[in-house]
């Protein structure tokens, strides 16, 4: 096997109004978890962690040194890996019971969290005993709840099918949306043991309506609102094709 150290495992990469991407450039792209970082006046946001098998803290300089919230867009294994790391820690109600026990088999490990995952593995990796560490949240999210980040604020937007508490985070100012994985530029995944199409539909029919600038996804390259509604239309289509009932129909 070949393997990455710790101190090359993460990678940084700034966007436009403070956000910064971290991701694991050695994880194949369909698997890595974009976590996205978002500089405050009063504290730092970090939205969804990865897969915890390297230290985030450790060997990202930017997450040290000021409060910061850790937000899971939702409890699968590739975004919660290393919420344990802080102490800080928010999930929708819905899955706020998978974060406090996150159970391979809850967590999708069991299907995804594979050798396959990688083009270089992590140093020490074996799949066969990996877990993801229980991580309790002192806040449950509902939709409408504001985060507050000192001169900038983001909306939590419930947007269950994925999984049932999956959020996006919404900042109206800047008109920036972290989607986590209900939206994303590559192949979209409803039919995961706790997706629901029916709620899939009715969460990306709601995002459609959104004025966004820019959408970074839980995984994939970021994108503009034209991509966004063009994202949603296809999927929409596909579930008319399906014989799925849509509101807007």
């Amino acid at each position: 096997m070949d393997f990455v150290t710790p101190e090359h495992w993460y990678e940084t990469i700034r966007m436009a109004d403070d956000v910064t991407l971290i991701h694991e450039p050695w994880i194949k792209p369909f698997f890595r978890c974009n976590m996205w970082h978002v500089r405050g006046r009063d504290r730092d946001l970090l939205f969804d962690s990865g897969l915890g098998h390297v230290s985030l803290r450790e060997h990202v300089a930017l997450l040290s040194g000021r409060p910061l919230l850790c937000v899971a867009s939702h409890t699968h294994f590739d975004h919660i890996g290393s919420h344990h790391e802080f102490a800080a820690r928010a999930v929708h109600g819905a899955e706020a019971h998978i974060l406090a026990e996150p159970r391979n088999e809850w967590t999708l490990a069991d299907r995804y969290a594979t050798d396959e995952m990688f083009d270089r593995f992590p140093s020490g990796w074996n799949a066969a005993v990996y877990r993801v560490k229980p991580a309790p949240a002192d806040r449950l999210l509902a939709d409408g709840d504001v985060g507050d980040l000192g001169h900038r604020a983001f909306e939590v937007i419930h947007t269950p099918g994925h999984s049932p508490g999956g959020i996006g985070l919404w900042e109206a100012k800047t008109g920036i949306l972290l989607s986590g994985d209900i939206v994303y530029d590559g192949p979209l995944i409803d039919d995961a043991y706790h997706s629901n199409p029916e709620n899939y539909v009715r969460s990306l029919e709601r995002l459609r309506l959104l004025t966004a600038s820019v959408v970074h996804g839980g995984h994939f390259p970021s994108f503009g609102r034209a991509r966004l509604s063009q994202l949603i239309d296809e999927y929409l289509e596909g579930r008319r094709r399906a014989g799925c009932h849509l509101a807007s129909d």
